[in-house]
């Protein structure tokens, strides 16, 4: 049997098996509170394994193993900010957003000011963020079946992104959180299972001497003049050639990591399927121990590919890196079992990288289509007179409608390495999101004004650098060079950085606090009781935003 068959069957079986619990989940959900948080029924060590199965998302499988593989020690600092961020969540955001929201992030920013123009912005802000995100999966989606199943026509990843988008909308229109939380949690399971399986594989060929390792990875797909380079920082980001702009860039790209996490709107509303605030923190405990142990196998996953595949092949894969971990997983099964065991083990991790793209996918349709029925139906356009039902079906329909959206996008950005896109993701959030939320958490001062003003100043000049940065736009590549930028053949890029973060994050926080001051409305009496709801949790379940 080949891997592309063996890989079509375990890839099925884990899709039925999905789809039987979304079947399962729809027959439980009969509210709202089902629809948006699992009815508040999960302990925390499930939400952990789910927060684990939401943030592991492709870019962390494919795209991290990709850049490390490429690039050795720069690649490494994905990992590392990444797991960095949840501090931030687990200190500042994770136990008071829980106490103060009842759906979604928008529900903590309207509970002390004017609901309309907050849950407007932080509508916006959610399936924006949302949709950056989807980007990297869908890119992801199209690398990895490309390498599976010998697709390397453009239509047929194209086709490949659409049969992905159709079940995640499918997931989230019928199983809701509830279904789409169970599927995180097998999909956790199954990549831990894997990426331990191959690290021990890896680790095993070179008598578990990570030292041996490193120098093989070095060796082989380090530059031949000092290969050396590839075990320390600044081959690809920093360096000499890049110049200044190099350095403040790789800054930027740091403060995106670390920060990021704590305004992702799908991690966010994971917080509030969980009954108490303990439950609540225990959750982020778990999920911070799951993603820490994946992200250190990450480093034995990147440079195990660097040795035993070797830069060139990979590159020759996919350009972005992005198929780094299936091939690793062919090649160290056929050392160690022969080409029946690079076979299954193909096949194996293939199965588990799509179940993570489906899972993650599941979680920020179900996130950006939440805050569209909940925000912006509900409450904006109905003005709090939409019944549950009503805000129900409407989450059901903006599934479908954010899920095309997010396929189109993934077709266009194929090429990009999914790690890269996730980063980009995570600034935007950072620069729009977290600005306000923690005013709103901490700042008594802060209004409608300041919130409106953090929200759409740090998301509009994350966009508007985006779109005139070398990411969107770049003079055409030099021949065998790999096409970057989104739009090829074209340039009118004037930002010189590929992540804005260094001058898109403090510019929400200036934008927050300038809105603030320059309005005169202050509700003392509302502040004092989120700040008793959020650090006790009474009244949470009935937070309305009105």
């Amino acid at each position: 049997m080949s891997s592309t068959t063996l890989g079509m069957i375990l890839f099925l079986a884990f899709v039925a098996a999905t789809l039987g619990i979304t079947f399962w989940a729809s027959r439980q959900t009969k509210t709202a509170a089902d629809y948006y948080a699992g009815g508040r029924s999960f302990s925390g060590v499930q939400n952990g394994l789910a927060i684990g199965g939401d943030y592991m998302s492709a870019a962390s499988f494919l795209g991290i193993a990709g850049i490390i593989a490429l690039s050795g020690y720069d690649g490494f600092l994905y990992s590392i900010g990444f797991l960095v961020a949840w501090l931030v969540a687990l200190l500042l955001v994770a136990e008071l957003m829980r106490n103060s929201g009842k759906f979604t992030m928008a529900d903590v920013l309207a509970f002390r000011m004017s609901p309309r123009p907050v849950r407007t912005a932080a509508g916006v802000s959610t399936i924006v963020v949302s949709i950056f995100y989807l980007l990297a999966q869908m890119v992801g989606a199209g690398a990895l079946v490309g390498l599976l199943l010998g697709i390397t026509t453009e239509a047929g990843k194209m086709w490949t992104i659409i049969g992905v988008g159709a079940l995640m909308i499918i997931y989230v229109v019928f199983g809701g959180m509830k279904g789409t939380t169970w599927v995180q949690i097998v999909k956790a399971v199954l990549l831990m299972g894997g990426a331990a399986l191959v690290t021990l594989l890896v680790l095993g060929k070179f008598g578990f001497n990570l030292s041996a390792l490193l120098g093989q990875a070095a060796a082989t797909s380090g530059p031949k003049a000092n290969p050396g380079n590839f075990l320390i920082p600044g081959l690809k980001y920093g360096t000499d050639a890049q110049g200044l702009a190099g350095k403040i860039d790789l800054i930027s790209l740091g403060l995106a990591l670390v920060l990021g996490t704590a305004g992702l709107p799908h991690i966010l509303i994971r917080f509030y399927t969980v009954p108490t605030a303990k439950d609540a923190r225990k959750s982020v405990l778990w999920g911070i121990g799951i993603i820490g142990v994946f992200y250190l196998l990450t480093l034995v996953l990147g440079f195990g590919a660097a040795a035993l595949v070797g830069k060139t092949a990979i590159a020759a894969g996919d350009a972005a890196g992005n198929t780094a971990a299936p091939m690793l997983a062919q090649q160290i099964g056929e050392d160690m079992f022969g080409p029946v065991g690079g076979t299954i083990l193909l096949a194996l991790i293939g199965a588990v990288a799509f179940a993570t793209i489906l899972a993650v996918v599941a979680g920020l349709t179900l996130a950006s289509s939440s805050s569209f029925a909940h925000d912006l139906y509900a409450h904006v356009f109905r003005r709090g007179q939409a019944s549950e039902r009503q805000e129900v079906v409407v989450a059901r329909i903006s599934a479908f409608v954010i899920g095309a959206v997010a396929i189109g996008l993934g077709i266009l950005a194929q090429g990009q390495n999914v790690a890269f896109l996730v980063a980009l993701a995570f600034a935007v959030a950072a620069s729009g999101n977290l600005p306000a939320i923690l005013y709103s958490l901490f700042w008594k001062r802060f209004n409608t004004s300041g919130a409106v003003a953090a929200i759409y100043g740090g998301l509009g000049s994350a966009l508007l650098l985006v779109i005139f940065s070398p990411v969107v736009s770049a003079p055409p590549p030099a021949a065998g060079a790999p096409v970057t930028a989104l739009i090829h053949g074209v340039d009118f890029h004037w930002f010189p950085l590929s992540n804005p973060g260094i001058v898109s994050i403090p510019l929400g926080f200036l934008c927050g606090w300038l809105g603030t001051v320059l309005s005169k409305e202050y509700n003392a009496a509302k502040y004092a009781e989120i700040e008793v709801r959020s650090l006790t949790g009474v009244g949470a379940e009935k937070a309305t935003g009105h």
